[in-house]
C-alpha cells in the first residue's frame, strides 16, 4: 500500500557498501565510554538511556544538531546500541513521498531507533505525517479524494526517531518541538581530536607518533570527521616513503602537500579571505557576491567554510555582509586598509 513497486522501503535505508563504508565503521565506536569529547551530552544521554531502559520504554526523539562532521551519525548508533535495540538509517532528501515514510514506519519493531540526516531537508508534506508517528505512534492515511475522501489510522511500535541537522532554525517549530532531547554537537578541542586520531590509528592497525597525531589533530578544523580522513591521507604517504610508523615530519610533509596550513585552512578558505581583502577591501559584502567570486556554493560557504573562520575571529557576519577581522589579514600576512580598519572599528570588532 505504502511502497512503489520500483523503490521500495530497501531503496531508502540500504546503500552499496564501499571500502570507504567498511573502513569508517571501523572508525566509528561502538559504545558511550568510546566516544571522545561532548562530555556534557553524553552525560546527559548516559542518564536518559538508563532511565528509558529501566521503565523498560523506548527512548523519547532525540533531535542532534551542529556543524557536519562532529559526529551525529555516530551517537546515533551509539544509543541504539546502548538501547539494546536495531537501527535503520535514512535522510530527508531521500524521503520524497509520505509513502515512502509510511512504509518506513511501519518497518520498524518495538523501541527501534529511526536516523533521519538532513531532516531539516524532509518534504513538507513527509514532515506532517511524523507529526502524529512521533506523538501518538499512529500514521493518519488520508484515503480518496473529495467528499469520498475519509482517515484511516494506523498503529505503530514505539519508536525512537533520532533527527540530525546542521540547520536547526530551518525546522518547523511543531517538528522541532515534538523532539523530547534536543542536543547541540560542539566543535572539539586538539587535544580530544588527537586523542581520536589516536584511537583511529590504532583501530586501522596503523603506527602513530603522538607528535603526529597532535599535527593533525591541530589542523582538523575540530572536526572528527577531518581528522580521519588526514590521518588516512597522511598514512598514504607514509607508507609509499616506506615508514612504519607516522612521524612528525610524514604528517607535516602530506599536509603541505594537500596544501592544509598551520591551522587547518584550505586553498578555499584562502581564496575566501583573499577575495574579500583584495577585491572587497575587507568588506563587507554579501554571501552570494563572494561565492560567486570564489565560484563556489554559497550554502556550502556558509555550512562548512565560515563557521571555523568565525571561529577563529577572522571573519565576522555583520547587517551588510561579511568582513575580514585583523587575525584574518595577519594570518595571511596583509595589512588592512585605512577603510578596513575603520570598518573593523564600527562594529567594535577592532582592539
Amino acid at each position: 500500500m505504502f511502497e512503489d513497486e520500483n523503490y521500495g522501503e530497501e531503496n531508502l535505508l540500504v546503500s552499496t557498501k564501499t571500502e570507504y563504508d567498511v573502513e569508517e565503521n571501523v572508525l566509528r565506536p561502538k559504545v558511550m565510554a568510546d566516544y571522545v569529547g561532548q562530555q556534557k551530552v553524553k552525560d546527559n544521554l548516559s542518564v536518559y538511556i538508563a532511565a528509558a531502559k529501566a521503565r523498560g520504554e523506548a527512548l523519547d526523539h532525540v533531535l542532534l544538531y551542529g556543524p557536519p562532521g562532529l559526529g551525529k551519525t555516530t551517537l546515533s548508533h551509539i544509543i541504539a546500541n546502548e538501547m539494546g535495540v536495531s537501527i535503520k538509517l535514512t535522510s530527508g532528501p531521500a524521503i520524497e513521498r509520505s509513502g515512502d515514510l509510511a512504509a518506513i514506519l511501519t518497518s520498524l519493531n518495538d523501541g527501534d531507533v529511526l536516523f533521519i540526516d538532513e531532516i531539516h531537508r524532509l518534504n513538507r508534506s513527509v514532515e506532517e505525517i511524523l507529526y502524529s508517528a512521533m506523538e501518538d505512534y499512529a500514521l493518519d492515511i488520508i484515503v480518496g479524494k473529495g467528499p469520498s475522501a475519509r482517515n484511516i489510522r494506523f498503529s505503530l511500535k514505539k519508536f525512537t526517531l533520532i533527527g540530525a541537522t546542521t540547520r536547526v532554525g530551518m525546522l518547523a517549530a511543531p517538528l522541532r518541538d515534538r523532539f523530547g532531547i534536543v542536543n547541540r554537537l560542539e566543535m572539539y578541542t586538539p587535544s580530544e581530536l588527537q586523542e581520536i586520531v589516536t584511537r583511529s590509528a590504532r583501530a586501522l592497525d596503523i603506527a602513530i607518533a603522538d607528535e603526529a597525531a597532535s599535527e593533525i589533530a591541530r589542523r582538523s578544523r575540530g572536526t572528527p570527521r577531518i581528522a580521519n580522513r588526514l590521518l588516512k591521507r597522511v598514512r598514504d604517504f607514509s607508507m609509499v616513503k616506506g615508514n612504519t610508523e607516522i612521524t612528525r615530519e610524514d604528517a607535516r610533509f602530506a599536509l603541505a602537500r594537500q596544501e592544509i596550513d598551520e591551522l587547518g585552512l584550505d586553498e578555499t578558505d584562502r581564496n575566501l579571505l583573499r577575495a574579500l581583502i583584495e577585491k572587497f577591501g575587507g568588506g563587507p559584502t554579501g554571501l552570494e557576491t563572494l561565492a560567486a567570486t570564489i565560484n563556489e556554493d554559497a550554502n556550502t560557504i556558509e555550512d562548512v567554510y565560515e563557521p571555523y573562520l568565525l571561529q577563529l575571529g577572522f571573519i565576522a557576519r555583520t547587517p551588510r555582509g561579511r568582513i575580514c577581522l585583523k587575525d584574518g589579514y595577519i594570518h595571511m600576512g596583509m595589512q588592512p586598509s585605512a577603510k578596513a580598519r575603520r570598518q573593523m572599528s564600527v562594529f567594535d570588532l577592532d582592539d
